[in-house]
């Protein structure tokens, strides 16, 4: 039998995004509790921000019909601390004027006060430039307006985010509930970090990864354990997860081995694709749905079986899992930011596939290759800053330009 294509990277994303609905329960929550959520819809600011003009500078404020040539001398008529309010300023006058105070009435510049000299005893200030209008000027409504929108629906919403929702006078926030996944991780081989080792067994690292991964995409997940290598014991992991997860992720167990049963498993108790994909690492991935009762009325969840090795793993979840998860929250599922950026490595054994190649940025601005790329050395992925993203059949030699994806730009 002749085996089917390997599906391209953007064949699979595509395919898997072509199923993700955003979830569409909404939450009313306070602000602080708002941090890693979706914003359910627009936000429009209570107010405008600045409410008034105000000074970005500590200093003078002056009229500039007073201060045309350098060494101005003013009066100095008002103090206008933040949180004052001034007066009209009169002609040949100056107004002392601390950073966020309003502008007073008249004053159409501030001079900052280095660039100004005082005499206290004669209560006067010399304007030593030339200042132009609106000079560190803050203008009413230049950051937010009243009745515009301040930040969009499907907003991840970062701390950057919650202060401009402050700002706009926002006390509370209507986000998209969490996207709930459940994980569980098949291999008789593994244990967890502070078990004994058996002989044969090693520690469970793609939990603490792929748990991690979800938190900081602001999923609500649920750690179901280790599953035994038993056809029945995975079927009874998948009926619980379903209960109560919009998404189940599995690590091990996709391959075509005898004791890889998470193809019949997810076959028995829903439906499953099984794919290879053409990139290295990750060849193998599952995609599916897992029913949630014998009822259609009751839906599915959706199933993602990743590859055990531990880079393997971690790759195809930037992938492919992170921008499926994305489309449920009602984020965009867009493609990560990528720079061209000067290999200072040469990768001449280029592979037929797709490979995604750990490297760190150096301080001559370009990129190292770590020296071990086995899909099962995870210090690689530690170790590293970021992917290169390298074609089929393209060998790379120093000094070539390449498609790097910082993990940063693939963490949120």
């Amino acid at each position: 039998m002749t085996k089917p294509p390997m599906l391209t990277a953007q064949q699979a994303l595509d395919h898997l995004l072509s199923h993700a609905q955003s979830v569409t329960e909404i939450e009313k929550v306070a602000m602080q509790a708002s941090l890693g959520r979706v914003l359910a819809e627009n936000v429009s600011s209570l107010v405008d921000v600045p409410p008034l003009d105000n000074t970005s500078m500590d200093g003078y404020a002056v009229r500039t019909a007073d201060t045309q040539n350098s060494g101005s001398t003013l009066r100095i008529a008002q103090r206008i601390p933040a949180g004052s309010m001034g007066t009209q300023l009169e002609p040949g006058t100056a107004a002392r004027i601390f950073t966020g105070a309003p502008v007073p009435p008249g004053a159409d510049a501030v001079v900052m006060q280095e660039d100004c000299t005082t005499d206290s005893e004669a209560g006067q200030v010399s304007i030593n430039i030339v200042p132009t209008s609106g000079q560190w000027i803050r203008r009413r409504g230049e950051d937010l307006t009243a009745g515009k929108t301040a930040l969009t629906a499907g907003t991840f919403l970062r701390p950057q985010e919650l202060g401009v929702a402050a700002s706009a006078g926002l006390t509370h926030l209507n986000v998209k509930r969490r996207v709930k996944v459940a994980a569980f991780f098949t291999g008789d081989e593994l244990a967890l970090p502070g078990e004994p080792l058996k002989p044969g067994g090693i520690y469970n690292s793609n939990r603490d990864t792929l748990l991690a991964c979800l938190k900081s995409l602001g999923c609500d997940a649920t750690d179901l354990g280790i599953v035994p290598d038993r056809l029945d014991a995975t079927r009874a992991a998948l009926r619980k997860a379903s209960q109560d997860h919009d998404l189940i992720i599995t690590s091990g167990g996709v391959s075509v081995g005898e004791e890889d049963h998470i193809k019949p498993a997810v076959t028995a108790e829903g439906r499953l694709d099984l794919w290879q994909i053409a990139i290295k690492p990750g060849k193998p991935l599952a995609f599916g749905a897992v029913r949630k009762s014998d009822e259609p009325k009751d839906g599915e969840a959706w199933f993602i079986g990743l590859p055990g090795n531990p880079v393997s793993s971690f790759v195809t979840f930037l992938l492919f899992v992170r921008p499926f998860i994305l489309k449920l929250q009602g984020r965009e599922a867009k493609q990560p930011q990528s720079y061209l950026m000067r290999a200072d490595f040469d990768w001449l054994k280029a592979d037929r596939r797709n490979e995604f190649l750990r490297v760190k940025l150096n301080d001559h601005g370009g990129l190292d290759l770590f020296p071990n790329q086995s899909s099962g050395v995870l210090t690689s992925a530690s170790w590293g800053d970021g992917l290169v993203d390298c074609p089929p059949n393209q060998p790379i030699k120093s000094g070539d330009l390449v498609k790097y994806i910082p993990f940063d730009a693939l963490l949120k």
